[in-house]
C-alpha cells in the first residue's frame, strides 16, 4: 500500500461510522463520494481544495450532517478515489458536464455547493453554469476566483509542482501556515499527494462573479498566503454587494478546512439556514 493510500484510509476512519463510500459512474469515470447526514436533510455538496481529497472535511462534517445530507466529492483529475476514465478531460467546461452527470446520478436536483481553493474556484464556475441547480454557495478561501495568486505564494509552490516529494510538500505546508500544528493525517495525504500518478488539474478563467444570483457567502483566511484577504475581502463586497462576507482571524488558506474549524462551521451554518 502506498504512502498516499495508507494516509487516505487512516483519515477516512477519522469520519462517522455511519459515512456512505460511493462509487458514482460519470462519463469521466467513477466519483467517489463521501455521504452523511439525515436522507431527508437538504443536500450540501462539498468540493475541497487541491490534494486535499473530500477527506479533508472530516472536522466539519459531524456538524454538517447534523442538518445537512452530506456529500464531500473526490475531484476529478486529482489524487483520491475518483478514477478518469472515458470522456477526455480538457477544459473547465469537461468539469461543469462531470458535476453535472455526478448530480444526475445522486438525484439533485438542487444542492447548496460549498468549495475551498480550488473546489471553490469550481464551485463558483458551475454555480454560474447551473444557477437552476444551485441553492447557496459558499467559497472559503477562494483561489483565482476575486484574484489571482500573489507571486510570493507560487514561488514557493514551485519545487512541489515541478519535482512533487512528500518533504517538499511539507515545507510548502509549513511556510504557508506559519508552522501551525495542523492535522497529521492530513498532512501525510497532502504530503503524498503530488507523488500519485496521472494527475491532472485542469482550471479555466476567473468566473465572473458579478453574474451569481444565488445567495453567496465568503469566508477569507486572514493570514492566507494565497493572496491579500482583505483586498479580496474589499472585492468580493465590491462585485457582489448581496454576498456575506467574512475574514477568519488566525486562519491561513492550508489550515481551512480542518483547523480550528468552529467559527467556519458556524458561519456556515448560520448561512446556510
Amino acid at each position: 500500500m502506498s504512502a498516499f493510500d495508507r494516509a487516505y484510509e487512516d483519515l477516512r476512519a477519522r469520519w462517522p461510522a455511519t459515512t456512505e463510500e460511493r462509487d458514482v459512474d460519470t462519463p469521466y469515470g467513477p466519483t467517489r463520494v463521501h455521504v452523511y447526514g439525515p436522507e431527508n436533510g437538504h443536500p450540501l455538496v462539498l468540493l475541497p481544495g487541491g490534494s486535499a481529497t473530500g477527506l479533508v472535511w472530516f472536522a466539519n462534517v459531524p456538524v454538517l450532517g447534523e442538518r445537512y445530507r452530506v456529500y464531500a466529492v473526490d475531484l476529478l483529475g486529482d489524487a483520491g478515489r475518483t478514477r478518469h476514465q472515458g470522456v477526455a478531460l480538457k477544459s473547465a467546461a469537461d468539469l461543469t458536464a462531470w458535476l453535472d452527470a455526478l448530480l444526475d446520478q445522486l438525484a439533485l436536483d438542487r444542492t447548496h455547493l460549498c468549495g475551498h481553493s480550488y473546489g471553490a474556484w469550481l464551485a463558483a464556475t458551475y454555480a454560474l453554469h447551473a444557477p437552476q441547480r444551485t441553492d447557496r454557495l459558499a467559497l472559503i478561501d477562494p483561489t483565482q476566483v476575486f484574484a489571482g495568486f500573489r507571486p510570493g505564494y507560487l514561488l514557493h509552490a514551485l519545487p512541489t509542482l515541478i519535482r512533487p516529494s512528500e518533504s517538499r510538500a511539507r515545507a510548502f505546508l509549513a511556510w504557508e501556515t506559519g508552522g501551525a500544528s495542523l492535522d497529521e493525517t492530513w498532512q501525510r495525504l497532502y504530503a503524498a499527494a503530488g507523488t500519485v500518478p496521472g494527475r491532472k488539474i485542469v482550471t479555466g478563467g476567473r468566473p465572473n462573479t458579478a453574474h451569481l444570483r444565488m445567495p453567496v457567502l465568503v469566508l477569507l483566511a486572514q493570514l492566507s498566503r494565497t493572496h491579500h484577504a482583505d483586498r479580496v475581502a474589499a472585492r468580493a463586497r465590491r462585485e457582489l454587494p448581496q454576498a456575506e462576507v467574512h475574514v477568519l482571524g488566525g486562519a491561513t488558506h492550508h489550515s481551512l478546512p480542518s483547523t480550528a474549524p468552529d467559527e467556519l462551521n458556524s458561519r456556515l451554518l448560520n448561512f446556510l439556514q
